[in-house]
């Protein structure tokens, strides 16, 4: 027991960057709306959408290669 080293779950990164692109997209969806953003519905479903689900696919590919 002495010997062993603790186990850190490879994924927590990926469950941090989560919380904080969720939080990201709930403030600028607010933004958005409260500010009556003139941008393209398609831009903002993009920006909304889109990027944050390629960077979280991407950061989870990357985090579950590691060994």
């Amino acid at each position: 027991m002495a010997g062993s080293t603790p186990q850190n779950h490879r994924l927590l990164p990926w469950y941090i960057g989560l919380v904080l692109v969720f939080a990201a997209v709930i403030f600028v969806g607010y933004r958005m709306w409260a500010g009556n953003c003139p941008a393209p519905t398609i831009i903002e479903i993009g920006v909304l959408t889109v990027i944050p689900i390629v960077y979280l696919v991407l950061m989870y590919l990357t985090l579950i290669s590691q060994k």
